[in-house]
């Protein structure tokens, strides 16, 4: 099973980025999907998530911001993170669930700058 996300880098406040998480190895239709985030000295925090079925939700910080989808013919969840703020800046992991039994993925690095 892998969860391979990329897009993170360094942007400045009010600029967009397009975090992926390609998967393999899972039924990706039969998983619901979440992004994380995780900020030095922070605790691990939802930032949105999206059932089998396509519908999300959103952390408070970060609602009218982000987007969450999923491709279900590319195994791929997406966020799109827009006015992206300096207090978003964190490594950001995707996760895999069904049931219950989660998968992550190694995170990518976001950094805004003001």
């Amino acid at each position: 099973v892998q969860l391979q996300a990329s897009g993170g880098g360094l942007v400045q406040a009010g600029e967009s980025l397009r975090l992926s998480c390609e998967t393999s190895g899972i039924d990706f239709v039969a998983h619901a999907f979440a992004w994380y985030r995780q900020a030095p000295g922070n605790q691990r925090e939802l930032v949105a998530a999206i059932t089998r079925g396509g519908n999300a939700n959103y952390g408070d910080s970060v609602k009218g911001r982000f987007t969450i989808s999923r491709d279900n013919a590319k195994n791929t969840v997406y966020l799109q993170m827009n006015s992206l703020k300096p207090e978003d800046t964190a490594v950001y992991l995707c996760n895999a669930d069904q049931f219950g039994f989660s998968y992550w993925g190694q995170g990518t690095l976001v950094t805004v700058s003001s």
